[in-house]
């Protein structure tokens, strides 16, 4: 007999991986912690394999386990999808998409509000993250769809847009300061990123001297640094904040190449993550492009 797995006992082990954390999900769903010990016995028992094993504290899914998660997602999608379509009370249909910090103003709230005119009772979650990770997300069907960056040519999923990069700094940075022999004065993000290795490279190959004067993996981190007069970033110039300038020309530095910006989605996207990333590439082409 063919098991028939159970959708709530389905939504813990999704939301278990979600949130890295079994009791952390029981917390979320409202269940004891010894109801979803029984929900995932229970699930291995139909299974007939083992579907988490543990790894310190915690537990990580094995590759059945893992093979069971991707299925267990399409599944709630679709359980979920039905319900509301039949107007009959369900948890609400769930999407998720990721983006780089740059659009987290202008492009998400503009998208979300969209979104939500057309499906009000989805629920959205979102995720800031740096472009391999995000990459990877939606691999692993963590995500359903990601705007992300890449080098010119080299990136999966849909192009969006080819933007030229730039090299920014606020209105307190003097000119000296990036003079011989103490180097061009860096705020980047910490390794990888696209954006650093663009800057490097272009310094590099013209030997021109730098230093790295702030590292740290928060976009308005660079900014609050730029604004001080810490240094030098390079960016596109999608919603650069008030006080910070283009500084390219003025200290004569390297020219820079362009950066695209595409998106990545699963191939299985339910109804709704398939309207949300329609709406996201129409936000992006209005807000990015400046073309709708």
């Amino acid at each position: 007999m063919k098991p028939t797995f159970d959708i709530d006992a389905l939504r813990t082990i999704v939301a278990g991986t979600e949130f890295g954390s079994f009791a952390r999900a029981a917390a979320q769903l409202g269940r004891s912690q010894s109801a979803v010990s029984m929900q995932l016995k229970r699930l291995e028992e139909q299974a007939g394999r083992p579907l988490f094993q543990r790894n310190g504290r915690g537990l990580v899914p094995t590759e059945a386990g893992e093979a069971l998660l991707v299925y267990a997602r399409r599944i709630i999608e679709l359980h979920d999808e039905a319900a509301a379509t039949l107007g009959a009370t369900a948890t609400a249909a769930s999407v998720r998409m990721g983006l780089p910090q740059d659009f987290f103003e202008g492009v998400m709230p503009d998208a979300i509000t969209r979104f939500s005119r057309q499906r009000p009772g989805v629920h959205v979650e979102v995720r800031a993250g740096r472009n391999y990770a995000l990459e990877d997300e939606v691999s692993a069907g963590h995500l359903d769809m990601a705007l992300a960056f890449f080098r010119p040519g080299r990136g999966p999923g849909t192009l969006l847009a080819s933007l030229p990069l730039s090299w920014f700094a606020g209105k307190k940075f003097a000119k000296t300061a990036a003079e011989p022999p103490a180097g061009i004065p860096l705020v980047l993000f910490d390794h990888p990123c696209l954006f650093r290795q663009a800057a490097l490279h272009a310094l590099d190959s013209k030997g021109v001297p730098w230093r790295l004067s702030l590292t740290t993996p928060s976009l308005p981190g660079v900014w609050g640094a730029l604004s001080f007069g810490q240094g030098i970033t390079v960016r596109t110039s999608h919603r650069i904040p008030a006080g910070i300038r283009d500084v390219g020309s003025e200290l004569d530095l390297p020219r820079l190449p362009c950066i695209e910006l595409r998106m990545i989605a699963r191939s299985d996207l339910s109804p709704a993550a398939s309207e949300l990333r329609g709406v996201l590439e129409a936000v992006v082409r209005k807000r990015v492009i400046g073309a709708e």
